[in-house]
């Protein structure tokens, strides 16, 4: 079996950037291929959502390869919604594993500031199944999981002083992470009284608007850090079709076949970056990703077992609540979170971490993938 490995990465700060989608990712690829060695590269994928209507900029794979010199290598924008990076990578993995390359960028980026809120709440929902009634009636991400939220709130006993505690921590972690959107201290009171988006979701349970971008190398052999799995599965994008609300079924299926893959379970994980781009969607991915019990995340967060110390840390860049959120850029930079962790070099550093999980959801679970990488010489 071909082995693979991550041998370079870049990424710029995420957050509010006078920069155009370009710059940042000719930025975070140079870093990504000199920290690489220069390396030839046999072609290139870029994860991204909406270049076109939120940066008014398209074919971002033949930018690459013309801005860094690439010369002709094959090259292609990989849509997924916020899992684009998480798409990106594992179409690249893919393809060196199988032996069709040697080496490969992936690159995933998002510029979404500069726009009005209108506009970018628009493109956004593009990600949603709108030739439906859902569509029609307006629904957002923030009100489908204001509704998950409610539901689990329901059938599990836990309050919005759980959600609370997610974007804490998030946020604690996130102070640490010199890329982070958001720096500032919070406390569970600002928290839990911030203006409220959609019940009971407040400002802090959700991502925010960011721009950013990030870039690894993929190689053959065992050069860097392994990547022992990917794991992909898709969902019902419409909620009126989900037989249970409260299972994000393409979340379990991507982390079942990764797992497999790799012939490792939940609790040989030592370090996890989830998508949380609500604070309730952090507390249902820990339980479809066998960390925890069905209806028993909200305790778990509660006792702070996903931090430091705990079963198992989650989200240690800040996650997306408070790292922030470039969508393409979102798969790719959770990544460089593990790869970071498993070479020691990370912001708060998980001691003597060997394995690491990254988890990439698109939409309200319409994709989900699961990698699961390994510390060199592990």
């Amino acid at each position: 079996m071909t082995a693979v490995s991550i041998i370079g990465s870049g990424i710029t700060t995420f957050g509010k950037k006078n920069e155009s989608i370009k710059s940042m990712l000719i930025k975070s690829c140079r870093d990504a291929l000199i920290e690489a060695g220069r390396p030839k590269v046999d072609a290139v994928f870029v994860g991204n959502f909406a270049s076109g209507p939120l940066a008014n900029q398209e074919i971002l794979g033949s930018v690459l390869t013309n801005e860094l010199g690439l010369g002709s290598i094959p090259s292609v924008k990989v849509e997924g919604a916020c899992a684009s990076g998480g798409l990106a990578f594992r179409q690249a993995y893919q393809l060196v594993k199988a032996g069709e390359y040697d080496t490969v960028l992936v690159a995933g980026a998002e510029k979404m500031t500069g726009m009005d809120t209108e506009k970018i709440t628009k493109s956004i929902n593009l990600a949603m199944d709108n030739d439906s009634n859902e569509g029609a009636s307006g629904l957002t991400f923030a009100g489908f999981f204001g509704v998950l939220a409610n539901r689990y709130f329901y059938e599990y006993g836990a309050e919005k002083k759980h959600l609370a505690m997610v974007a804490l921590k998030n946020r604690q972690y996130a102070i640490s992470n010199p890329i982070a959107h958001f720096r500032k201290e919070t406390s569970l009171h600002e928290i839990m009284n911030a203006r409220p988006i959609t019940d009971p979701l407040g400002l802090f349970d959700c991502s925010p608007i960011s721009d950013g971008a990030a870039a690894v190398v993929l190689q053959k052999g065992e050069n860097g850090v392994e990547i022992l799995s990917s794991g992909q599965s898709s969902g019902s994008p419409l909620m009126q079709e989900v037989k249970n609300l409260l299972h994000i079924s393409a979340t379990y299926e991507s982390a079942k076949i990764a797992y497999k893959a790799a012939g490792l379970e939940p609790k040989d994980i030592d370090v996890v970056e989830l998508h949380d781009c609500f604070s309730m969607t952090e507390i249902v991915a820990i339980e479809e990703l066998g960390f925890f019990e069905k209806g028993k995340g909200w305790e778990a967060v509660e006792k702070g077992l996903t931090r430091h110390g705990g079963t198992v840390p989650v989200n240690t860049s800040g996650g997306l609540l408070s790292k922030g959120h470039p969508i393409g850029a979102t798969g790719i930079a959770q990544i460089i979170q593990i790869v970071d962790q498993l070479n020691g070099k990370a912001c708060n550093q998980v001691e003597n971490a060997r394995i690491g999980l990254a988890q990439n959801l698109g939409g309200t679970g319409a994709y989900s993938t699961v990698h699961i990488l390994r510390r060199k010489g592990a």
